[in-house]
């Protein structure tokens, strides 16, 4: 089995999630007392929300790639960043290493194209809905992106930060975040923001939903038992 690195705490909610689906897939596949081998390295997230907060990415990218590069000398044959919103620097922690970053981005793309979906709604932290570094990723790869109204954004940003990375999940906060999503006609939702799972899933919803936590999970138990 290859050792899957996962650089995590950004929540500690969704790195939680994480682990728990990596090992739950790699024991449904290998049956038994199968479990992951997994290295993880576990961030004070108020750091990188800090540094995030005053827009300095140079800093954060700096931390994340020292990250990696510990991962890698443990023995990582592989790296996962367990948020999307990290992904701003994914191209100084792909430079700092010598084995793969799997990148969450990629595996979003491989499934809206396995699915076939034209046009998709984009649901984030600000800085993934508004940045280009997530959207321009994906309508490179002629994939249409719609996001939210700024009043939507602040909202759905709110939710992220002062609710489910702080582990609480609000009956009303879901039922605004549905009203969002069913607002728009799109033929599926990405949840790109790891913790968003935590309130909305498939069954909550007609349209197509890309869960980025559980695609990037999964992507990790492909490699790591190929």
């Amino acid at each position: 089995m290859k050792k899957c690195g996962l650089i995590g705490g950004m929540s500690w909610e969704s790195t939680l999630t994480y682990y728990k689906i990596i090992n739950e897939e790699i024991n449904k596949k290998l049956g038994y007392l199968h479990s992951g081998e997994i290295i993880l390295y576990s961030l004070d997230f108020e750091v990188i929300a800090k540094l995030q907060r005053e827009n300095n990415w140079e800093k954060s990218g700096e931390i994340l790639a020292n990250v990696a590069k510990n991962l890698e000398n443990a023995g990582a044959d592989f790296v996962l960043i367990c948020t999307n919103t990290m992904h701003k620097v994914a191209d100084n922690v792909k430079k700092s290493i010598n084995v793969p970053l799997i990148d969450i981005r990629d595996v979003v793309i491989e499934e809206i194209k396995k699915r076939d979906l034209k046009k998709v709604l984009l649901l984030g932290t600000k800085f993934t809905m508004e940045d280009s570094f997530y959207k321009d990723y994906l309508i490179k790869k002629n994939i249409e992106i719609i996001v939210p109204s700024l009043k939507e954004r602040d909202f759905i940003h709110k939710v992220i930060f002062n609710e489910l990375c702080l582990g609480i999940t609000k009956a009303t906060s879901k039922e605004e975040f549905l009203k969002i999503i069913n607002s728009y006609k799109v033929d599926g939702v990405i949840l790109g923001c790891t913790e968003i799972g935590m309130i909305v899933n498939q069954d909550d919803l007609n349209i197509e939903i890309l869960d980025s936590t559980l695609l990037h999970a999964n992507k990790a138990v492909e490699l790591m038992i190929s």
